[in-house]
C-alpha cells in the first residue's frame, strides 16, 4: 500500500500546545476518497482529546472531525464521487457494518465504531490522525456531499455541531407546532435554534445572560427564559415536548425537568459525566418526563442534515482562522469568546 507523509498540526503531549506535525496518509484503496481539506472545524472535543481531558488520548494528537474539501482521487471501485466534488466528513471514518446499529444507520452507536481521529487506524494500527491537515482518506461510505449553494467554509460546523443538534430533533419527531428549548447558546445552541425553527417548531433559549437574548432571536428563537428567574422559569412548568442541553460542563439539569411537558424529554448532547447535584427522579416520575442523551448522527441522517440545509440556507456563524492561531483560538473557546464557531481555513496549512 502506498504511504504518504503529509503536513498537519498537533501535540505530542497534553501540557504542549499545538504545532507543525508530518502525518502518514495511505494511498487510495478501492473504495477509498482522497480530499484536499480546505477548511476544518474547531471543536470542543477537539481541545478536551489534545488537552486528554477525557483520559484516553494517544498521542500525538491531530485534532479535527468538521472537514470539507475537494476530491482529488478515488479508488477503483468508489461509485458516488468523482474528483473535483465539494464533500465532508464528520465525526466517523469506519464502523463494523455489520451489527443492528451499522444495519439501521446508526454507525455512531456502533461498538466498533472509529473517529476520524483518535480511532483505531487497521491500515497503520496506530491511531487516526484527524482534519487539522493538508488532506485525508477516508472510505467513500463515511463521505458525504456538500450542497454547492452554501458556503464551505460555514458548512463544515454543520457535521458536528450541527448533527449533534440535528439527531435528537429528528428523533424525537419535532415538526410544525413543537415546542423546543436548547440550554446554551454555542456552537451547538445556535445549531439548535435555527434547525427547530426550519422545522417549524415554537423554538426558546434557555440562558443566565440577557445579553443573549438579541443573538438569540436573530438566530431563530421565539422568546428567551432567563434561567436564573425562577418567576420565568415557574411560567414555563410543563411547557416543552423535547429539551436540547448543549451545556459542554458540570451543571444543575433539575431545574428544567420541571419545563417539560408530560412525556417530554431533556436531552444532553454536550455534557459526558456524572451530574452535580444529582437529578431528582420525583419530576420525571410525576410527569413521565425523561432525562436522555444523544451522540452525533449516523452517516445517512448526516446527509439529510446537509441536504436540509441545503434546501433552507442554513450554515453556521463563523470566525474563519488560520492554522498558526488555534492555541489562541482554544484559549478564546475556553472563554467563549467566538460566535459561535471557529473554522481554520486549511490554506494557511498549506503556504
Amino acid at each position: 500500500m502506498d504511504v504518504k507523509q503529509v503536513k498537519a498540526y498537533g501535540t505530542e503531549a497534553s501540557d504542549a500546545g499545538l504545532g507543525e506535525l508530518s502525518i502518514k496518509r495511505r494511498g487510495v484503496t478501492a473504495k477509498d476518497v482522497e480530499i484536499d481539506i480546505e477548511y476544518c472545524g474547531v471543536c470542543h472535543s477537539d481541545l478536551h482529546f489534545a488537552k486528554n481531558d477525557w483520559g484516553f488520548s494517544v498521542y500525538p494528537v491531530v485534532p479535527g472531525h468538521e472537514i470539507v474539501g475537494k476530491v482529488t482521487n478515488v479508488g477503483d471501485a468508489v461509485t458516488n464521487f468523482k474528483v473535483g466534488d465539494l464533500v465532508a466528513v464528520g465525526c466517523l471514518v469506519d464502523s463494523c457494518r455489520s451489527c443492528s446499529n451499522c444495519e439501521n444507520d446508526l454507525e455512531q452507536y456502533c461498538p466498533e465504531w472509529v473517529g476520524t481521529y483518535g480511532g483505531h487506524d487497521k491500515y497503520f494500527n496506530m491511531q487516526t490522525f484527524g482534519g487539522y491537515s493538508e488532506s485525508i482518506v477516508v472510505d467513500e461510505h463515511f463521505v458525504l456531499k456538500v450542497p454547492t449553494n452554501l458556503n464551505p467554509a460555514a458548512v463544515a460546523p454543520v457535521l458536528c455541531a450541527g448533527i449533534t443538534t440535528w439527531s435528537p430533533l429528528r428523533h424525537w419527531k419535532v415538526g410544525k407546532g413543537s415546542k423546543v428549548a436548547v440550554i446554551g447558546l454555542g456552537g451547538l445552541g445556535h445549531m439548535a435554534i435555527k434547525l427547530a425553527n426550519a422545522l417549524g417548531s415554537e423554538v426558546t433559549l434557555f440562558s443566565r445572560s440577557p445579553d443573549k437574548t438579541k443573538d438569540a432571536m436573530n438566530l431563530g428563537a421565539h422568546r428567551v427564559i432567563i434561567s436564573t428567574d425562577k418567576d420565568q422559569m415557574n411560567t414555563f412548568q410543563g411547557h416543552f415536548d423535547l429539551i436540547i442541553d448543549t451545556v459542554p460542563y458540570i451543571h444543575d439539569v433539575n431545574p428544567y425537568v420541571g419545563t417539560l411537558a408530560t412525556n417530554g424529554t431533556l436531552v444532553l448532547v454536550g455534557y459526558l459525566g456524572p451530574l452535580d447535584p444529582m437529578l431528582n427522579s420525583v419530576p420525571m416520575i410525576m410527569g413521565r418526563k425523561t432525562v436522555a442523551g444523544s451522540l452525533i448522527g449516523g452517516i445517512a441522517e448526516t446527509q439529510e442534515l446537509l441536504d436540509f440545509c441545503g434546501e433552507h440556507g442554513i450554515i453556521s456563524e463563523i470566525e474563519v482562522i488560520n492554522i498558526q492561531d488555534i492555541n489562541s483560538a482554544y484559549e478564546r473557546m475556553l472563554k467563549s469568546d467566538v460566535h459561535y464557531r471557529f473554522v481554520i481555513d486549511m490554506a494557511s496549512l498549506k503556504a
